[in-house]
């Protein structure tokens, strides 16, 4: 293996070219990015950076010194459109071919969104650092309606950001409960309550039909008849797997790219990492795709040993973990919470918005939540162990 391209300038992608460098790989590395951007944080799009206490350059997730060190070739501002696994021949949009021994596919996710929004300005996605500009400056318009359409955990801390700024704020969410296939129904309630607590004004149960406005948006209609107007839209519903450009290359895809507990797919030689990738996690005992942050930065060293060793083997069984700030709170979340696991509070409480919580199956201990209790947080995370296969199968 003398060459390896990497297929996304994410951190997922970035993290994969530091682990390959760290497990001795000296080859050479070709990384297409989508964006014109070289890999940045994203937790900090719909908060600080969206805020304005944050510029562009402090997103950086490199320095000029490491990028001079990982020695790698940047393809940015280019789309793959195609891979050809029997050549390992990657095409992009620019007709241009890149051949390499291993392929890196770290492409994430894209934004669903909502019939009626393509072509209406106000309307935006929030998933990229162009997407934040372009809200932001739209915010920092001073514009006073923000309509968010869902409830989860960018929508809110999107809805946190621009309450801060002083707009007034609407929340809709399709579901009863915000945040419930995370969090279970009752901490699904006591988290979506800081948005009513800041008085921010949150419509559970009820779904989106469209838009209106010619032009620039000016309301948004709901299922049960109603019309919210709005000034700025942001629709936070959730994102699907970037796996179009790989129609046809063999590889198994269903909600993502399907790999095994290394990271491996079904063809030799290439790997997946990142949000696209559905792999067998070793904590939680699901075949999955985990969208978290911290999944990004410790998947790519599992993948880059299946590369070096042409032998897959699974991660360390750590939980997967991720975090939420909003409304100046900070909400964590370790494990996997499933429909029936039971919330037991063992420090602070719900009223106060600073408590934990350890959610139990079957007298297993299989998640830890909390809210504003981080030292807590981390020694009950510490304690948890893997969910036992029979747990994880009654749970699928």
């Amino acid at each position: 293996m003398r060459s390896v391209a990497v297929v996304g300038a994410s951190l997922a992608g970035l993290s994969t070219v530091r682990a390959l460098r760290a497990e001795g790989y000296d080859g050479s590395i070709t990384v297409v990015g989508e964006e014109r951007h070289r890999p940045y944080d994203r937790p900090p799009l719909s908060k600080a950076f969206l805020k304005g206490d944050l510029d562009a350059d402090a997103l950086a997730l490199a320095g000029p010194d490491e990028y001079a060190d990982l020695d790698v070739r940047w393809l940015l501002g280019e789309r793959a459109v195609r891979l050809d696994p029997s050549t390992r021949t990657i095409t992009l949009g620019s007709g241009r071919e890149l051949r390499a021994d291993a392929a890196v596919i770290a492409t994430g996710a894209s934004p669903r969104t909502i019939a009626g929004a393509q072509g209406l300005a106000g309307v935006h996605t929030l998933r990229t650092l162009d997407d934040a500009v372009a809200l932001r400056a739209d915010l920092h318009q001073g514009l006073p309606r923000v309509v968010v359409i869902g409830a989860g955990f960018v929508g809110a801390e999107v809805a946190s950001t621009a309450h801060e700024l002083g707009l007034a704020v609407t929340v809709v969410e399709a579901a009863q409960v915000p945040l419930e296939r995370v969090l279970g129904r009752h901490m699904g309630l006591v988290c979506s309550s800081l948005h009513t607590d800041h008085g921010v004004r949150l419509l559970c149960g009820t779904g989106v039909t469209g838009l209106t406005g010619e032009g620039r948006v000016t309301g948004v209609r709901l299922a049960d008849g109603r019309l919210l107007p709005a000034d700025v839209v942001v629709v936070g519903v959730g994102v699907r797997p970037a796996t179009e450009w790989l129609a046809g290359s063999g590889l198994i895809l269903d909600d993502g790219v399907v790999c095994d507990a290394g990271c491996a797919t079904n063809i030799p030689g290439v790997v997946a990492v990142g949000d696209v990738a559905r792999c067998p996690h070793p904590f939680t005992g699901r075949h999955e795709r985990i969208e978290h942050w911290s999944n990004a930065t410790e998947q790519p060293r599992t993948a880059a040993r299946t590369l070096m060793s042409g032998t897959s083997a699974a991660a360390p069984a750590q939980p997967p973990y991720f975090w939420s700030d909003q409304y100046r709170v900070r909400i964590q979340l370790a494990g996997h919470v499933v429909p029936g696991d039971e919330p037991r509070l063992v420090a602070g409480d719900l009223d106060s918005r600073s408590f934990a919580a350890v959610y139990r199956r079957h007298g297993h201990d299989v998640a830890v939540l909390a809210v504003d209790q981080p030292k807590v947080f981390s020694r009950l995370r510490r304690t948890l162990t893997p969910i036992p296969t029979a747990l994880a199968r009654a749970a699928s």
